[in-house]
């Protein structure tokens, strides 16, 4: 049995995850934090039985938490600037960590993978755990290989709540399909394009460009566009509810729990692909 501890547990993340951790025979949660609802049942956050009665605990007490329940893994769906403290802790607990928060720095996540090393707790970090979405990634570098001499552009819609504006998700894609043209990021992308008559550079070797939409309720649509003179090909993965990242991450917790080499893994490590 795996005994798992939940950061964030009053997200709408946090409560699905809570949910099919409830519901999974393989998996018991021990313990729940949050900044919010805090000494409220979880059971009635995810409105699922717990026979364990688990509350909401104070993650300002993380440490005595953590001492008291023994968790095995940790997964953390919360704020990038919380996940970096809260994360740290769990490892240094010899926690194996599950983080599908986005935004995390870059000092993090250097400080992150040496703690993961020197405490002998893999982890796996992922902006999108969807299984399409890895799918998605996948297919978008083989495609971008074979077209490197086409026009390449991202695109991606969320809900009008989402804090980052170029989701995990797109940064992903372009970091991926940069990687199999032998380009660097900060080089070719655009992040948008401000009015005025500059003209895009031609071929994605030279520029691809990302462009976000923030509206209603949308949970999740990405699509990259290949286009040449005459035809284009468009790669659309829409997530129709946010079961398929928890799904993902559940499935994560247990590889993570299971994986034999220290390192940090990807989504796409623990689907095989």
């Amino acid at each position: 049995m795996i005994k798992l501890l939940i950061l964030g547990p009053s997200g709408s993340m946090g409560k699905l995850i809570c949910k099919l951790g409830l519901e999974d025979g393989e998996i018991e949660v021990v313990a729940a934090c949050d900044v919010s609802n805090i000494g409220q049942k979880i059971s009635k956050l995810a409105s699922v039985e717990d026979p364990n009665d688990i509350t909401v605990g104070n993650v300002n007490d993380l440490q005595k938490i953590i001492e008291e329940t023994r968790p095995d893994v940790a997964i953390d769906f919360t704020l990038a600037k919380a996940a970096e403290i809260n994360c740290k802790i769990c490892v240094k607990n010899n926690i194996r960590c599950v983080i599908g928060t986005t935004g995390l720095s870059q000092d993090f996540m250097e400080e992150f993978e040496k703690l993961v090393n020197e405490y002998n707790a893999p982890a796996v970090i992922s902006a999108n755990m969807a299984t399409g979405v890895n799918i998605f990634f996948k297919i978008a570098s083989i495609l971008a290989a074979y077209l490197a001499d086409w026009d390449i552009e991202i695109l991606e819609a969320h809900h009008i709540r989402k804090r980052d504006n170029y989701s995990g998700t797109s940064l992903t894609t372009a970091k991926i399909i940069c990687d199999t043209l032998g380009v660097e990021m900060d080089d070719v992308i655009k992040y948008g394009r401000p009015k005025g008559p500059a003209l895009r550079k031609k071929g994605a070797k030279n520029e691809i460009g990302i462009h976000c939409i923030r509206a209603g309720d949308i949970i999740g649509d990405h699509v990259v566009l290949y286009a040449a003179p005459g035809e284009r090909i468009e790669l659309k993965h829409q997530a129709h509810s946010r079961n398929c990242f928890a799904s993902g991450a559940i499935t994560a917790v247990k590889f993570v729990f299971k994986a034999k080499e220290i390192k940090i893994y990807t989504t796409r490590e623990v689907l095989n692909l």
